[in-house]
């Protein structure tokens, strides 16, 4: 499987945040959000660790 990049703004769409939202999961260590890949002070998150985010919080509040 092909690694996936979203960008930051990807990211915001994707979880109908705000960049000051996403700030705060990234300062939050109890939340536990993926960190990004930084090139030329653009942010990029691999697109499996969001989703292994994603299935990680579903467990934990099923």
């Amino acid at each position: 499987m092909e690694n996936s990049y979203l960008t930051a703004r990807q990211v915001l769409g994707r979880y109908h945040i705000s960049d000051m939202s996403l700030h705060r999961w990234l300062n939050n260590p109890d939340l536990a959000f993926p960190r990004p890949m930084v090139i030329n002070r653009r942010r990029y998150f691999l697109e499996t660790d969001l989703v292994a985010w994603e299935r990680a919080r579903a467990a934990k509040a099923a």
